[in-house]
C-alpha cells in the first residue's frame, strides 16, 4: 500500500467512524504499511491516532481518564503490598490468605502500571485506562497511537515484552515472603500455580493475542 492507498484508506475510515461501520481491518492494514516506511509516520501519525481512540471509545465497556486510573492502580498496589506485609504479623492460616490477597491484588494492578512506566523510557503516551468487556475485566492501559507510532518498533516491543515479564515475575517474587513468614504449604501451592499458569498464558494465549503477539510483530517491523 502506497502514500495514496494508505490516504483514501484513512479518508474512507474517518468517513465511517460516526456510523458506528468502520472497516477496521483496511485501517490496520494502512497502520501496517505506515510502520513499514517510518517516513510516512510523521504526516499519518495524528489522523491514525484519532481514528484508533474514537474506535476504542466505542467499543470499551468503561474507560477513565489515564491520571486517575493510574492513581487507583497506584492506590491498588499499596494496598496489595500493605497485605503482604501484614501477612509477617498475622498467623495461620490469614496469614496465608493476607500473602495471597495481596498477591493477586498487586498482579492485577501493576500489568498497567509497568506498560505505563516502560512506555515513559521508550516515549510512549497512554490516554485511558479501560475495562472491555464483562468477560475480560482486566483492566488496560489505551495507548496514544500517535506517540506510538512515532517510537521506535523495537521501543515499542520493549514496552510490550515488559508488562509481559512484569506477570511473571509478581508470583514468583510472591514465594519469598511465603517462606520467610513461614506460611502454610498449601499457600505455596497455590502461587506456584499461579506462577505456571502466567507461563502457560503466554504460551497458549498471549503469543497470539496479547503482549507476546505485539512483542513479536513491532519486531518483525524493526528488521
Amino acid at each position: 500500500m502506497d502514500r495514496a492507498a494508505i490516504d483514501r484508506t484513512l479518508t474512507a475510515v474517518e468517513s465511517s467512524l460516526d456510523s458506528g461501520k468502520v472497516d477496521m481491518s483496511s485501517f490496520w492494514q494502512a497502520i501496517a504499511a505506515i510502520k513499514n516506511d517510518p517516513t510516512l509516520i510523521e504526516e499519518f501519525a495524528e489522523r491514525s491516532a484519532v481514528i484508533d481512540r474514537t474506535t476504542f471509545q466505542n467499543w470499551a465497556l468503561l474507560t477513565v481518564p489515564i491520571f486517575i486510573g493510574t492513581a487507583l492502580m497506584v492506590l491498588g498496589t499499596v494496598v496489595g503490598l500493605f497485605l503482604i506485609l501484614l501477612a509477617y504479623g498475622t498467623s495461620d492460616p490469614d496469614n496465608g490468605l493476607l500473602l495471597l490477597s495481596g498477591t493477586v491484588i498487586t498482579l492485577i494492578t501493576t500489568h498497567g502500571l509497568t506498560h505505563i512506566v516502560a512506555g515513559k523510557v521508550v516515549g510512549v503516551k497512554f490516554t485511558h485506562w479501560f475495562v472491555g468487556s464483562v468477560r475480560r475485566p482486566q483492566p488496560g492501559v489505551k495507548i496514544d497511537y500517535a506517540t506510538y507510532l512515532r517510537t521506535p518498533a523495537r521501543r515499542r516491543a520493549a514496552m510490550h515484552a515488559a508488562a509481559a515479564i512484569e506477570t511473571k515475575i509478581v508470583p514468583i517474587a510472591a514465594l519469598g515472603p511465603a517462606l520467610d513468614i513461614p506460611v502454610q504449604g498449601w499457600v505455596i501451592g497455590v502461587l506456584v500455580t499461579l506462577a505456571v499458569g502466567q507461563i502457560l498464558a503466554d504460551a497458549m494465549w498471549s503469543v497470539t493475542k496479547s503482549d507476546w503477539k505485539r512483542c513479536r510483530r513491532e519486531l518483525n517491523y524493526a528488521k
